[in-house]
């Protein structure tokens, strides 16, 4: 990473559109811009005051390229804490890559993915958790998920993991001088001042790590899978929640032959909802590929709804699927509650709780909200929405919380045994390390590498 070049990059979608913005960032970003920017005024760039819009031209030579807004930003005052220059130009495709290979030409490369961001973590503006932080407000399918993501970006998570680390650091100098000074007549930390403070770190980190599980789900979504036998009323279901009608509705059984898959918002859970072909033995070639397709996909499923038709008896095939629903998070619809109810509930209590089932009619959209409240309790457990400000979205964050956790526990242990403070020196180092994982204190290049890579060559 060489941090003394200069990139840039189309930040804008590509595609038409009322305007384009190309970035440059770099110590050659305001160099370059006055040789391609010409102002109506007259004036230099540097003439203006930084963060002002300067109306004029993208030039070559004597050629326009494009009438344009440019803006400076003097660093360290920006995003990438590196002088930067914005063009704001016509939308489309020829004017951002006209002004773009005028820059390139200038002893400018093109920055790769995510580098404005990374250039920013690399010179301090951001950590690394916030620098995440931006791709998930950018990926935000949701109101709270992107509230999630803009509270980390305003530094939540960081100022977190900075007390974390401080507590752990207080605890590696008792154990240092304890360790170097054995000799001297200096107090040492006592085993059981040790086990309170571990035992504080351990709730907290904790704490944090129990929020991971809805905190993946606002970022990347619930695979829900609708599941059942054929004409039980899955797509009139899907039809429903979607408010539209997203699936043909007959009533011939097998009608629905392939997975349907529409992401839709519910209490601000991103759902990516499935509606499947009926699961049954069946002789038709396409159907039955769509039945094992169905199978796949009840299989990886983060929540399956399974709908069953209250107007007729639990079948041979419907007991099979409840079988398989063991191990899952559940939600069982019994549909068609408009006619004369015939399912035998005392059977079906063996197999799912009767809080877990919820009572519709998809035809008359009679019993969705109650469908969308258990959801939301089911995903929640009152834990995101007390405390919003705070959780972990990102595997990676999970992964480097799971090991401290374990690590503190191991620290506890040896505590408990009264093993040499050298023992538990070392597991609370691993926790200091692990927790620096998230902010990029004790990150590798490779693994930034990787990171930046998920972010699109603008950003």
């Amino acid at each position: 990473m060489f941090i003394d070049d200069t990139i840039a990059a189309i930040a804008t979608a590509p595609g038409e559109g009322g305007i384009g913005i190309v970035r440059i960032s770099g110590q050659k970003a305001l160099k370059v811009a006055d040789e391609i920017f010409r102002s109506m005024s007259g004036k230099t760039i540097s003439e203006y005051k930084t963060r002002t819009l300067i109306y004029g031209n993208i030039v070559d030579g004597e050629d326009v390229i494009d009438e344009v807004l440019l803006a400076y930003m003097k660093g360290p005052n920006s995003y990438t804490a590196e002088d930067v220059i914005e063009i704001n130009c016509h939308g489309g495709f020829i004017s951002v890559k006209k002004i773009l290979e005028l820059i390139l030409s200038k002893d400018v490369r093109i920055a790769e993915p995510g580098e404005f961001t990374k250039r920013a973590f690399l010179n301090g503006r951001i950590d690394l958790s916030q620098a995440e932080a931006i791709i998930d407000v950018i990926k935000a399918k949701t109101d709270m998920a992107h509230q999630v993501a803009q509270n980390q970006l305003e530094g939540s998570l960081s100022s977190k993991i900075k007390e974390l680390r401080g507590k752990v650091t207080e605890v590696l100098a008792h154990l240092e001088v304890a360790i170097d000074f054995s000799e001297e007549d200096i107090e040492e930390i006592t085993y059981q001042t040790l086990k309170e403070k571990a035992e504080e770190i351990r709730i907290e980190i904790k704490k944090l790590y129990d929020t991971a599980e809805s905190g993946k789900i606002l970022r990347d979504g619930l695979k829900t899978v609708i599941v059942g036998k054929p004409n039980v009323g899955k797509s009139s279901l899907l039809n429903s929640i979607l408010g539209e009608n997203r699936a043909i509705v007959t009533d011939i059984p097998g009608t629905t032959r392939d997975v349907i898959e529409e992401f839709v918002n519910i209490k601000g859970i991103p759902l990516k909802i499935v509606d499947t072909a009926g699961i049954r033995e069946t002789e038709d070639v396409v159907e039955k590929i769509g039945v094992e397709k169905s199978r796949e996909s009840f299989n990886s499923a983060d929540l399956v709804i399974m709908v069953l038709d209250s107007s007729r008896n639990l079948s041979d095939e419907d007991i099979e699927i409840l079988e398989n629903l063991e191990n899952k998070k559940t939600i069982v619809i019994l549909n068609k509650t408009d006619l004369e109810p015939k399912i035998e509930e005392d059977v079906l209590a063996k197999y799912v709780k009767e809080e877990n089932i919820i009572r519709t009619s998809a035809l008359k959209h009679e019993g969705i909200e109650e469908l969308y409240d258990k959801i939301e309790s089911m995903v929640y457990k009152g834990s995101v929405k007390n405390s919003s400000s705070l959780v972990i979205t990102n595997s990676r964050h999970k992964d480097a919380l799971l090991k401290s956790y374990e690590s503190i526990n191991d620290a506890i242990n040896a505590i408990d045994s009264f093993l040499p403070y050298d023992f538990i020196e070392v597991d609370f180092k691993n926790i200091w390390d692990y927790l620096g994982y998230i902010n990029g204190d004790t990150v590798k290049e490779d693994l930034l590498d990787t990171i930046f890579s998920n972010f699109c060559i603008g950003k």
